[in-house]
């Protein structure tokens, strides 16, 4: 294959993992607490594919490959639940802590839930950490606030305060599923400044992802088309020279 269409290769399989990016950008504009993605692109020069036959030489060939998907932490819009044991985290970088049969988790989907064992756990059913452990309630627990520091408090008294961390770098955290974060060397958080009763909405524009979703999709036929184009144009040359008298 000629170097031309390995070139249009690389960039045309970097354009289906955008478009899987974006796919999955939209099919989560509604889930609490997401964070889009977006693909980012490097040149990668093949330290091989060059042509020394000539005179002056051409320059080593470059291709397109997708580096790294980079995280969007910019915050969502927060909306009003009347859910009590909802919570919001004021704020750009800090997180909930959560237990998962994985592990130490950490999410900005403060849609939470008590289940039929009285704690508190997120929609998966994982466990919301407090600072001393687990959130437990009791029948008795009536009148549920979440105070701004996170202490959450009923008519009975305090039940105990949600456990919220950051970390020094938010973009070597990884994505577990759709609103989980895996992260190393998470550090508390003393100030928090949480919003009882209210979510954080997904970040992700559905017009922004829809316009790149066209963007993509056009890249993707011009290049097919150019692709076509070299390929007839090797074709016609193989058809002439081949009715050639020698």
């Amino acid at each position: 294959m000629e170097n031309s269409q390995l070139i249009g290769l690389t960039r045309q399989m970097a354009l289906r993992r955008k478009m899987d990016v974006i796919a999955n950008n939209l099919a989560n504009i509604n889930t609490s607490g997401y964070k889009s993605d977006n693909l980012l692109f490097k040149e990668f020069i093949m330290p091989v594919a060059k042509m020394n036959d000539f005179r002056y030489s051409d320059r080593k060939l470059s291709y397109v490959q997708d580096d790294i998907i980079a995280k969007e932490f910019k915050p969502g819009g927060i909306i009003e639940t009347g859910n009590p044991v909802n919570a919001a985290i004021n704020d750009t970088s800090s997180f909930f802590v959560i237990d998962s049969p994985n592990g130490e988790r950490y999410t900005r989907n403060g849609q939470f839930e008590i289940n039929s064992q009285g704690q508190l756990v997120t929609t998966e059913g994982y466990a919301v950490q407090g600072m001393d452990g687990p959130l437990n309630f009791t029948l008795e627990d009536t009148g549920i606030h979440i105070s701004r520091d996170g202490l959450i408090t009923s008519d009975r008294g305090e039940i105990g305060r949600l456990k919220v961390v950051t970390f020094d770098n938010l973009g070597a955290l990884k994505k577990e599923g759709n609103s989980l974060f895996i992260g190393d060397n998470p550090i508390p958080v003393d100030d928090a400044d949480i919003l009882g009763g209210r979510i954080e909405q997904s970040n992700v524009s559905g017009v922004v992802e829809i316009s790149r979703m066209i963007e993509v999709s056009r890249a993707y036929e011009s290049l097919a088309n150019a692709l076509k184009a070299t390929n007839d144009l090797r074709t016609n040359a193989i058809d002439t020279l081949g009715k050639l008298q020698a």
